[in-house]
């Protein structure tokens, strides 16, 4: 007898899957994610890297070289076995959280006009609400924000028509069937009717959330001020060689190898959008491969250092200068003390400069990269500014005289092939081969989280999906029906339907895409797209042997 599936198995990304229980906001189908969830870490297989448990599906984030086939076998396997009984899943956790409350006001702009909405009064609107028996189903949208299910069905509120620009921390809100609580200030459509002085996502705190998926909560009414939440600043102090930001570029960030295995809190992988160029240029420094670089937008930044540095420079042709001199690309160059200006990046969007010893910032969840939408990481979770002073590590340059530079040079990308098609692997949706039938331009709008195209739409019937897990690369396709292809800042879960993704090959080409910039796309199937990965990874790894051995030649 053919046992059936407790999930469906379906292609997240190039290093990611999708367990799909069921398609609804269902406490049952939520409990059996999370019995999955477990069951997966107390496996451990070693390919597994990351779990993002959602409402009714699991994304299982892998190691990328590990044949995919391999782990879909595995999955599949899980998939065909069940430790709990449909009917009565277990709960995942007992543990019960209140969070105080200061209902209406400031604190709660929306509570009078929801009140009004659902024929309530305010007072009976905060107590219905404060009633409610919650469970945290999920952590998405931002680290550390939990959607709560239980909400009193009568209670249920449409989000907004135009979102609020700016969401105070702490806020508790209704969205739809669901209540939740912004971690951080941030835009946001829902209600909001109240506000908590509780800090739920702190990264320099273990567990960084307040809330765990599983947890009951409690919200009670509170008369205290909901002040805003502090944000801890993790700067280092100490005796070091330093660069001095002079101008800032128009978006220079602190940026590694990426933060990996919180995606379940809500935190985004963040670092470099192409992190081959990022290694690649920690190599000609002589810095370990995930040691923290500068990625610089469309103008860099002046820098003044106080030592001399080794530095090189990857990614889009940047105008460098240092103390008036050209500096050139692809190579190891070596500074005196003195400034290094940076300016207009041509032939793309992104450059990327590692310095010896690397920007010494600290780690937060196991990297240094900035997590713009977080708040954390990097220079204190922004974009470097005018006046900061960053730490380098410890490096080799001494008693440089002037700018000294090798003749020879890398050009990782002097073969790529700029005008090619964007290649993605389709998903089932009706309009996901049309994507590739339209002729797209790259929306001004985009940025590390999203690379929003314009063009004839396509066809999107208005829905309002349940939230599943999504990855760098998700094509996600808005009610606009203009996609937007998922970046490394992107949210772990999203509700808007995937046409699929774009394969991990090509992912550094669109950390190049320029505003107005014309983009095609072509189907790929999953097979080449993993011989592709394969192929850019040796290549990298020869160019990282070449650079060894000429650095050695020295």
């Amino acid at each position: 007898m053919t046992v059936p599936a407790v999930c469906d198995v379906e292609r997240l990304a190039d290093d990611a899957w999708l367990l799909r229980f069921g398609e609804r906001l269902d406490p049952a189908l939520n409990a059996r994610v999370h019995a999955m969830a477990a069951r997966l870490r107390r496996a451990h297989p070693p390919w597994l890297r990351d779990l993002v448990p959602a409402f009714a599906s699991l994304g299982v984030f892998v190691d990328a070289a590990t044949d995919p086939a391999h782990v879909h076998e595995a999955l599949l396997a899980f998939a065909m076995t069940q430790d709990v009984d449909a009917g009565n899943p277990p709960a995942t956790s007992a543990r019960i959280v209140e969070i105080p409350v200061r209902y209406g006001g400031d604190d709660g702009p929306d509570l009078e006009s929801a009140a009004a909405e659902l024929g309530l009064s305010p007072q009976q609107l905060v107590e219905r609400h404060g009633a409610g028996d919650y469970t945290v189903a999920m952590i998405g949208f931002a680290p550390g924000f939990p959607y709560l299910s239980g909400l009193d069905p009568a209670l249920a509120l449409p989000r907004l028509a135009t979102p609020r620009a700016r969401v105070a921390a702490g806020s508790v809100a209704i969205g739809g069937a669901q209540t939740g609580i912004y971690p951080r200030e941030s835009p946001g459509g829902w209600r909001l009717l109240g506000r908590t002085p509780l800090a739920l996502f702190d990264p320099h705190r273990q567990p960084p959330t307040l809330l765990q998926p599983g947890d009951r909560v409690r919200f009670v009414e509170s008369e205290g001020t909901a002040a805003d939440v502090p944000v801890t600043s993790h700067s280092r102090h100490r005796d070091a060689r330093t660069l001095r930001v002079l101008r800032p570029g128009l978006l220079t960030t602190v940026q590694d190898a990426g933060r990996r295995g919180w995606r379940h809190v809500g935190v985004a992988l963040a670092g470099a959008l192409d992190t081959g160029a990022a290694t690649l240029a920690n190599r000609l420094v002589g810095n370990p491969d995930d040691a923290a670089v500068l990625e610089l937008t469309l103008r860099g930044p002046t820098l003044q250092f106080d030592a001399p540095v080794r530095i090189a420079l990857l990614g889009a042709r940047v105008s460098a200068r240092f103390d008036g001199e050209p500096v050139p690309m692809g190579r190891p160059v070596e500074l005196p003390a003195g400034t290094l200006e940076l300016g207009a990046l041509h032939d793309g969007a992104r450059a990327w400069l590692a310095i010896d010893g690397g920007i010494d910032v600290d780690p937060v969840l196991g990297s240094r990269s900035t997590d713009l939408r977080g708040g954390f990481g990097g220079g204190e979770g922004r974009p470097l500014a005018a006046g900061d002073v960053l730490a380098l590590g410890e490096g080799a340059m001494t008693g440089v005289p002037r700018l000294n530079a090798p003749v020879w040079w890398i050009d990782p990308a002097h073969d790529e092939p700029v005008e090619a098609p964007i290649r993605y692997c389709p998903s089932a949706h009706p309009a996901a081969s049309a994507l590739a039938r339209r002729v797209w331009q790259v929306n001004p709008n985009s940025n590390r989280q999203g690379l929003r195209l314009q063009g004839d739409p396509l066809p999107a019937p208005p829905a309002d999906g349940v939230s599943e897990p999504v990855a760098p690369g998700t094509i996600q396709l808005p009610a606009d029906g203009c996609p937007i292809v998922l970046m490394a800042d992107a949210q772990t879960v999203g509700g808007y339907p995937r046409l699929g993704h774009v394969i991990a090959a090509d992912l550094p080409r669109l950390a190049q895409c320029i505003p107005g910039q014309t983009l095609h796309f072509a189907p790929c199937d999953p097979a080449t797209a993993h011989r592709l990965a394969c192929a850019a990874r040796a290549r990298l790894a020869r160019i990282g042997v070449m650079i060894d051995a000429r650095l050695a030649a020295v």
